[in-house]
């Protein structure tokens, strides 16, 4: 997969992989009666390998032959430009009937897109899973349709547990343990006894985490930021004591996800917040998956990832997408991408599929804590912005916490006037 994981937030590879005619608006009808129903896609391959446009049109193939008379006009756009190419369209009323990517938050706030309600059926609505659906919801209405999702967990090298004489059958529960491990592991001549990238590619992800586990967070329940919060300037007071102590990599802003991940795969990093896409990299090592550490050790949260589906409601082709969309979401079709691109299910048949596949194994954990993950504040139209702030400057807390942490919370607040 090409990007942040499913950020499901990251490169890829350069360019629009496939363009197909986008027409002088978002869905067509001929004389014939058949409806064409304009389609707009992210790419989940990497570096140009294994491209999402042959899955999407092997689905519409067979969607084709089941409705005749609903063409589908497929677009694949890779994730660095599709966010831009969309706002250009939407902006020259030349919006696609359907939408997948990274975030819903903008189009619903402006009026643009349909309730799920209304271009889902009863029976895939009701096999969305819970939690993932009601991070599609705003203002009480869910627009997002969840297409794919994501967990994280600790993962920790038992090889390198053992060496520093600790055991890895009681990984840390607690940050007064994760220092005492990552000591241990620093004397023991790791390298990077605790990872903690913050670097542009997911710094906002690697932040939240750790500020769940004190209690805190991006919002409060009311849908208020509270970046500079009291717990969260001592989780960042906790990550500055660990930098300051040797603990971690030398220079953690300047450190992305993936190339921290490469660095455990290839044994110099004791401990670190992991992925599902990890486990093909990690499957020949010693290694174990656990919950996150907190501050208290009774703080259970998880960090969930999701992209999403959305249907705009100009071309007013309401039925022909929700015909779409059904067989879309078929447990078949969704196992398929799911398996394809090592990602996580949004629906509980999919979920009840992989849970059952003995293929799936290494996941399971993962799969376990995905329906109480806890997710971005997707629904605020403001988050992409503060988002994109918080990736390029959250680094600088663990300089002086609370003046980052103030700075941010202010362009947080400003991004909302």
């Amino acid at each position: 997969m090409q990007r942040r994981l499913l950020t499901l937030a990251a490169a890829g590879a350069a360019g629009v992989l496939a363009l197909s005619a986008c027409g002088s608006g978002s869905g067509s009808g001929s004389a014939d009666g058949t409806t064409t129903i304009k389609f707009v896609a992210a790419d989940y391959g990497s570096n140009g390998q294994n491209p999402s446009q042959a899955y999407w049109q092997g689905v519409i193939s067979a969607f084709e032959q089941q409705n005749p008379k609903i063409k589908v006009d497929l677009q694949v756009i890779n994730w660095n430009d599709i966010d831009t190419q969309v706002k250009t369209m939407v902006q020259n009323g030349n919006e696609p009937d359907l939408l997948q990517t990274g975030g819903y938050a903008d189009y619903a706030k402006n009026g643009q897109l349909y309730a799920a309600q209304d271009v889902l059926s009863p029976a895939t609505a009701s096999d969305l899973i819970p939690a993932l659906a009601k991070a599609g919801v705003q203002d009480g209405t869910q627009y997002g349709i969840p297409f794919v999702s994501s967990a994280r967990m600790f993962l920790i090298n038992n090889t390198l547990f053992k060496q520093a004489g600790l055991d890895p059958t009681k990984p840390p529960t607690t940050w007064d343990e994760v220092t005492a491990d990552a000591t241990a592991l620093k004397k023991a001549g790791v390298e990077v006894p605790l990872g903690i990238p913050l670097g542009h590619e997911e710094a906002q992800a690697e932040s939240f985490i750790w500020m769940m586990e004190n209690h805190g967070g991006y919002q409060d329940a009311s849908g208020k930021y509270t970046i500079n919060s009291a717990a969260n300037i001592a989780t960042f007071t906790q990550l500055k004591s660990w930098v300051d102590a040797g603990l971690t990599e030398q220079s953690p802003a300047s450190v992305n996800r993936t190339d921290l991940l490469k660095d455990f795969a290839s044994g110099k990093v004791g401990m670190v917040n992991g992925i599902p896409t990890e486990l093909a990299d990690v499957k020949n090592m010693d290694v174990s998956w656990t919950s996150m550490p907190s501050k208290d050790g009774a703080t259970k949260s998880t960090l969930g990832v999701a992209d999403w589906m959305m249907a705009f409601k100009k071309g007013g082709h309401q039925d022909q997408i929700k015909a779409f969309l059904d067989f879309a979401y078929s447990k078949e079709n969704t196992v398929k991408f799911d398996k394809e691109y090592d990602l996580m299910p949004v629906t509980q048949s999919a979920l009840t599929e992989f849970q059952s596949d003995p293929d799936e194994k290494p996941l399971q954990p993962f799969l376990q804590i995905l329906p109480t993950a806890t997710f971005y504040p997707l629904s605020d139209p403001t988050w992409p912005a503060v988002s994109a702030q918080i990736k390029t400057q959250i680094g600088s807390a663990l300089g002086d916490p609370k003046k980052g942490l103030d700075a941010l919370q202010q362009a947080a607040q400003q991004a909302g006037e």
